[in-house]
């Protein structure tokens, strides 16, 4: 073979495994938490109508392939459909399975995500029957999930949206265990993004059993923790529209470790002294 034989062959060797490492690299997926705040609350100047628009903006600002959503009234996820029609949306009512009370909507990127499959179960005794309050809850929790496929490097995950009680010390308690169990149940095991409003803080036995720390799988890592190792004073997510920084973190965006999280954060963006929510939405980027 010709030097210039060896030299061609040499790059297309290189070019082929380029493309190759290319191709197996995952693109970067943007992932949102937000707690919308139900629309029919009494909440004066921070009234659904009144913010709406500006919620709307916080989404779009961060721009998310995933956004979970929590204490989504059917006629705010109607309106949020509208105004992000690149999405495609899924949820059902916590009251009734169907429309009645706040759902865990979640939107997708119907470009770029195929639905596999979707589907809800209840954080209770009975995690298939709608509308259970489940131990000392105030409300019926759930979970609403899909699987997914992303066209753009054809892998296939779960991905899991949540809101657990906020008064319900044994609820929270006993609402990873069912959502672990139903986990255990999958096969085959996909990789895993679990987003919600926890009303948990990371230092709680909830916490550490959501993650897998006592064992068992799928392991799950805390995306904002991981980039932001150091505990800090002001990190809290639920403000109750004050845009008060000082407290802990209760809304999670969780990965298994087929995830690498490259950027994590607490979106505190504002205007004119308005909030869109009284939950400031967190966000990571995975690779």
């Amino acid at each position: 073979m010709s030097d210039l034989a060896r030299w061609m062959s040499g790059l297309l060797a290189a070019a082929i495994a380029a493309g190759q490492a290319y191709a197996a690299d995952p693109a970067p997926l943007r992932v949102m938490s937000f707690n919308l705040r139900y629309g029919t609350a009494a909440d004066g100047e921070n009234d659904w109508d009144k913010r709406k628009d500006l919620l709307v903006e916080t989404v779009r600002r961060f721009d998310p392939d995933l956004l979970g959503t929590q204490e989504t009234l059917e006629f705010q996820a109607d309106f949020l459909a509208a105004q992000l029609p690149g999405y495609a949306r899924f949820g059902a009512g916590r009251d009734d399975g169907r429309r009645a009370g706040e759902q865990m909507t979640i939107f997708f990127r119907s470009d770029r995500f195929e639905k596999l499959a979707a589907g809800h179960y209840w954080l209770s005794e009975a995690p298939d029957r709608p509308g259970v309050k489940g131990w000392d809850a105030a409300c019926p929790r759930m979970v609403t999930w899909a699987k997914l496929r992303d066209r753009r490097n054809d892998r296939d995950f779960l991905w899991l949206n949540t809101h657990w009680d906020h008064r319900g010390r044994q609820a929270r308690l006993e609402s990873p265990k069912v959502m672990r169990r139903w986990l255990a149940e999958q096969r085959p095991r996909l990789p895993l993004v679990v987003t919600g409003d926890f009303n948990s803080q990371e230092d709680s036995p909830q916490y550490r059993t959501l993650l897998g720390e006592a064992g068992g799988q799928p392991k799950l890592i805390d995306t904002y923790r991981k980039l932001h190792p150091e505990r800090q004073p002001d990190e809290a997510t639920f403000h109750a529209f004050s845009g008060k920084r000082e407290g802990s973190r209760i809304d999670w965006i969780l990965v298994s470790p087929e995830f690498a999280p490259a950027e994590a954060a607490i979106d505190r963006f504002h205007k004119d002294n308005r909030y869109p929510s009284d939950h400031f939405p967190v966000t990571a980027v995975l690779w």
